[in-house]
């Protein structure tokens, strides 16, 4: 039986999409590689075909049970002779599948590397002559294995146990450092890299710098898509029940996700999500990988992934089907801060650390590009596109200001308490907070005390955020989070560079109260133009496909209901419209004031 024959009998399909038919070729001439194609474009195809030609049997190397399952039950549902071994099977179950293996009733077998490298498993499969073994989700072995599962460490012992087996390894995800790391672990070298691409063009990019109040940040993104399934993204347990907690509140059909819920609790969250379209999870980073589900319609991150690669991984679990989905990332310096400081604890060896703190500053450069989102993080791939035209930053090109002088009061007040305070401190002493630490320390004497008390706590966390990101400021783990100036920074308090930052929307340079805030009496004797100024905001953002937010956020309607502008000019004095959504929206939204 050829490829073509089994591709139509078992998948019922008339042709392979791109890529799949070059790595089959190559697997079935018995030749190892790593393959990286993009989430949806058919990667388990690329070994479960070749597995089915080959006379001897299949190994599947897999890190999660939910993974086996949906690709076992999915293989067994075509025609073919699947099974996994994994803990949360009981052990007659277990018994059963290691004897039909035993006797070549399984053709492919999904199995941890936990469980593979027992003593008893490896004899099994000595005496089988077992023709592949596959490596999944194979970035594991290179970013997760001398921290998170140490096994797999130990793939690099399966050509030296198994030489003559054909190893091959697949992922959606792996810069180039990670590539040459597999395939040197798995195949001394000798491996094919085939590699497909990273562009998700169906995938829409947002990030938003995370305020006090991310709760409502969330549920401005979500409050259309209740009936669209999603996954948010956590830092923490805790965080993943606060999040479901907040959602079901306001009407949203969500579920916590967390290695710390019971089994039971977790497959019957699993099987929502896979079963009903309006199923929104909030979890820990592990849900997902390698769950087959294609509608889901959004990704957001409530905080910040550990790595460029991480967070490309995890937004791939969105849009499988190839159609238009939605990711956001909210962060803020606190999640730097602690992203930072998980590296630093690890037991990983201090080579390891400094690559994952690339990684993780790749990240944050990608957070504040000011250039479109899609050409940022393809290029950490070394892959290039045109402007996508569908992210926040080709949908509004971000204003890049210059912020010299106020770079240089947080470079001095930096200076001048020592550079051994955290960001909160420095905003105290920026603002003219007179603190208890602040006055036990004299730090409300010092020439920079007040000095930038006319902005807003929320502006200085967001510009100190960017003099991080940009390399003008470090923040040191080992003195518990403290702001050192880099040579960059020196070079800027010294007057000798300019800094200019990526421009904001929340800066309040204003003493006025009544021009930042307004009260409910307000918005209820102006529910009708604020009902009329979110319909249109709603209508513009279904022609753009995009969310309600990015036209305008709720704020800035509220700022026309407070001045009512009467003219363009008037308009653009309004605190979160700048020149570029001035052309778009600005006659647009006059005209909607005008007519009420």
């Amino acid at each position: 039986m050829d490829k073509f024959k089994i591709l139509s009998d078992v998948w019922g399909y008339n042709s392979f999409r791109p890529g799949q038919q070059e790595i089959i070729d190559h697997l079935i001439k018995k030749e190892k590689l790593l393959a990286i194609m993009p989430t949806g474009a058919g990667k388990s195809l690329c070994y479960q075909l070749p597995a089915l030609l080959f006379k001897n049997q299949t190994i599947v190397i897999s890190p999660l049970k939910a993974l086996m399952d949906d690709q076992v039950f999915a293989l067994k549902d075509l025609g073919v002779k699947a099974e996994r071994v994994h803990s949360g099977m009981i052990e007659s179950e277990k018994n059963k599948v290691w004897k039909d293996f035993k006797n070549k009733k399984i053709k492919i077998l999904y199995i941890s590397p936990e469980s593979l490298f027992r003593d008893s498993v490896l004899k099994i499969l000595k005496m089988l002559r077992i023709s592949m073994f596959v490596v999944d989700e194979a970035h594991c072995i290179s970013k997760w294995g001398s921290d998170f599962r140490k096994e797999y460490e130990l793939l690099r012992e399966l050509q030296e146990i198994f030489p003559e087996s054909n190893i091959s390894a697949f992922t959606a995800t792996a810069d180039e450092e990670t590539r040459k790391d597999i395939i040197n672990k798995l195949t001394n070298g000798k491996g094919k890299i085939f590699l497909y691409g990273f562009n998700r063009p169906n995938l829409s990019l947002a990030v938003q710098q995370k305020t006090s109040d991310w709760k409502s940040q969330l549920l401005e993104f979500l409050i259309h898509r209740k009936e669209q399934p999603g996954i948010i993204y956590c830092l923490s347990k805790k965080l993943t029940e606060q999040c479901a907690e907040f959602l079901r509140s306001k009407g949203f059909n969500a579920f916590p996700f967390h290695a710390g819920l019971e089994n039971e609790r977790k497959i019957k969250t699993q099987d929502k999500f896979m079963t009903e379209d309006n199923v929104v999870v909030c979890a820990t980073i592990a849900f997902g990988m390698g769950i087959d589900k294609a509608n889901v319609r959004y990704i957001v991150h409530i905080s910040l992934p550990s790595s460029m690669e991480a967070f490309y991984q995890e937004i791939g679990r969105a849009g499988r089907d190839g159609l238009e989905s939605d990711t956001l990332l909210i962060f803020g310096l606190q999640d730097l801060f602690q992203r930072k400081r998980f590296i630093d604890i690890s037991d990983a060896d201090e080579t390891f650390k400094i690559k994952e703190h690339k990684r993780l500053d790749s990240l944050i450069a990608y957070c504040d590009s000011a250039i479109c989102r899609r050409q940022t993080l393809l290029s950490y791939f070394k892959e290039k596109c045109d402007p996508c035209g569908k992210c926040d930053n080709c949908l509004n090109p971000p204003q890049m200001i210059e912020g010299t002088e106020y770079a240089q009061m947080v470079l001095s007040a930096i200076y001048r308490t020592g550079q051994y305070f955290g960001s909160a401190y420095i905003i105290d002493v920026l603002r003219g907070v007179e603190s208890q630490k602040v006055i036990a320390r004299g730090h409300n004497q010092i020439k920079t005390f007040g000095v930038g008390q006319t902005a807003s706590a929320n502006f200085w966390k967001t510009f100190i955020r960017q003099m991080v990101s940009a390399n003008y400021l470090i923040i040191n783990i080992q003195r518990y989070g403290a702001l050192q100036i880099t040579s960059n920074g020196e070079r800027v308090l010294r007057g000798e560079d300019e800094y200019f930052y990526r421009r904001f929307e929340f800066i309040n340079f204003t003493k006025k109260k009544k021009d930042n805030v307004i009260d409910a009496g307000i918005i209820e004797d102006e529910k009708e133009l604020l009902s009329a100024l979110k319909s249109k905001r709603m209508e513009l953002a279904r022609k753009k496909r995009v969310p309600a937010y990015i036209i305008f956020p709720d704020r800035t309607l509220y700022q026309m209901l407070l001045h009512k502008p009467k003219t363009l000019e008037e308009m653009a004095k309004l605190n979160g419209i700048g020149p570029q959504k001035l052309d778009k929206y600005g006659e647009i939204f006059l005209s909607v004031i005008k007519n009420l």
